[in-house]
């Protein structure tokens, strides 16, 4: 059965940071991009990072939110999200998502595997 989890959201305070985590289980990265998305109460779901393929490669989109970072771990088949400087209208659910390696990056459909998702709280 193929999962992804995430985990390491939790509440933070404006300008804090946390690192979010994605772990794939019968599932090898290695054949999969991986992004991060997060959906926030009454928003539509948004892709927040650049993609992590295999080896290291990243492929991100024209406009990309700076303060945060995709990177792996291909030995733990683990994905991380370093989120920086954070903000109130970053609080949501963070989901990462799986894309065979070649796919439309950009195309949500495409997308065949989900977490669950872990929350993330900007307050003070």
């Amino acid at each position: 059965q193929v999962q992804l989890v995430e985990s390491g959201g939790g509440l933070v305070q404006p300008g804090g940071s946390l690192r979010l985590s994605c772990t794939a289980s019968g599932l090898n990265l290695d054949n999969y991009a991986v992004r991060w998305f997060r959906q926030a109460p009454g928003n539509e779901r948004e892709g927040v990072s650049c993609l992590s393929g295999s080896h290291g490669s990243t492929y991100c989109p024209d406009l990309r939110d700076r303060r945060f970072t995709v990177t792996r771990d291909d030995a733990k088949n683990t994905v991380f999200l370093q989120m920086n400087d954070l903000k109130a209208e970053d609080t949501a659910v963070y989901y990462c998502a799986a894309i065979p390696t070649g796919g439309n990056y950009w195309s949500e459909d495409e997308y065949q595997y989900w977490g669950q998702g872990t929350q993330v709280t900007v307050s003070s």
